[in-house]
């Protein structure tokens, strides 16, 4: 019988969501010793990090990925400029209108907050440093996972994402991690 593995790691910036690069970019096998079946469920891009699972479970990774789930994933997303009430509902209604393969798609109704900044360790490199234009975070919580989302939806109503961190998937969440951690999941406590 087949052994299941499940991780959840804390994928750095700058870190690509694979394990095999050409280009000299830092790869997942390089912070850890994975079996050889296990691959990430979903990705995060490059300049993203955050909380990352992997696993060679077919079923696991389905429930997880399957937009009929509608399992929740929520962002810490610092953003340029203070944040207005109005972005922060536009972000909520499911009213944007983003790009997604060379077409037009309205993403569905999130969940959006204004938050203190999260305790995060530096990033490095760290963002920009802007002395004139203050920097806000939200929580945005998002049912789906196109591309590069989160960023064209802050975009649309003018807050560029500076620095976006993944901080939950569904009942997973980031809890100590620290960039580069990694945490086997029991199997028992798999949903």
């Amino acid at each position: 019988m087949k052994s299941f593995h499940y991780f959840a790691i804390y994928k750095p910036y700058g870190m690509l969501s694979q394990f095999t690069n050409d280009q000299g970019v830092p790869v997942l096998g390089e912070i850890y010793d994975f079996p050889k079946d296990v691959y990430p469920i979903g990705r995060l891009d490059k300049n993203s990090e955050g909380l990352l699972l992997l696993t060679n479970d077919n079923q696991f990774k389905s429930d997880i990925l399957e937009p009929q789930q509608k399992l929740a994933k929520t962002y810490w997303v610092q953003v340029d400029n203070e944040i207005t009430d109005e972005a922060i509902n536009t972000l909520s209604d499911g009213s944007i209108v983003i790009k997604h393969n060379k077409k037009r798609y309205q993403v569905k109704p999130a969940k959006c907050s204004k938050i203190d900044p999260p305790n995060l360790p530096e990033r490095n490199p760290p963002i920009r440093y802007r002395k004139n234009i203050p920097t806000s975070w939200i929580s945005l919580e998002i049912t789906e996972g196109k591309n590069r989302q989160v960023r064209k939806m802050t975009a649309a109503v003018g807050f560029p994402t500076l620095r976006l961190v993944r901080a939950r998937i569904g009942k997973y969440d980031l809890g100590g991690l620290q960039p580069g951690d990694v945490v086997e999941i029991e199997p028992d406590e798999v949903i």
